[in-house]
């Protein structure tokens, strides 16, 4: 296998799903995590977009988080049987991300009068929607993100849950949707990514 470096920062948010498909496809990978301050300043310069996730492959390195997601899931064997089974993944994926898109827009609001505001604002009128519509998906696939079987959309989801709950707001958001602990499972029950999570630093999200 190639020598492969995954560089992000020390948090699951979204570096997880990645880490999460490596260990699944038993893909050995140096974890380089960066902090923000002196380690990430100087790293950012060399990054394709000056931004991380960041994977080298034999020197080369690929950026954005749903690319590198998919090209794993690709590689083993976790994108569906055919082009419309790949599209019905990413469809169901980038409704993960119009979430967290959603939810960042109001957790990285630098003005805190605003930022609550949008909170109350977005509770109640943006995020029951997405979330409502994503716990019918789950429901609906047997508690997998798309297809009713493992796919690399289902690590994207478990990996980047505990990231979407701190954005959110929803520390109990498995209590209200209980589908949403069935994807988990589904990831962490692996034993090979099993063996990755319960070796991996501890973070928040």
């Amino acid at each position: 296998m190639s020598k492969v470096v995954f560089y992000y920062f020390p948090v699951k948010a979204l570096g997880e799903p990645s880490r999460l498909l490596m260990a699944y496809g038993g893909q050995e990978f140096e974890d380089r995590r960066i902090s923000k301050g002196e380690g990430w300043d100087e790293f950012k310069p060399k990054t394709p977009f000056g931004q991380m996730p960041v994977l080298e492959m034999d020197g080369k390195l690929y950026a954005q988080s749903y690319a590198i997601a998919r090209y794993f899931g690709t590689k083993f064997g976790l994108a569906g049987d055919s082009l419309e089974e790949a599209l019905e993944i990413d469809q169901n994926v980038y409704l993960i991300e119009d979430l967290r898109a959603e939810a960042a827009e109001v957790a990285y609001e630098c003005n805190e009068e605003i930022k609550e505001k949008k909170h109350a604002d977005y509770e109640k009128t943006v995020y029951p929607t997405i979330l409502d519509k994503l716990n019918e998906i789950i429901v609906k696939n047997n508690g997998h993100i798309a297809l009713g079987k493992l796919t690399w959309g289902d690590f994207v989801f478990a990996g980047m849950l505990d990231y979407l709950k701190r954005m959110l707001r929803m520390p109990d958001l498995e209590e209200k949707y209980p589908a949403f602990k069935q994807v988990v499972n589904n990831v962490y029950s692996i034993p090979k990514v099993k063996a990755y999570a319960d070796a991996a630093p501890a973070t928040v999200f």
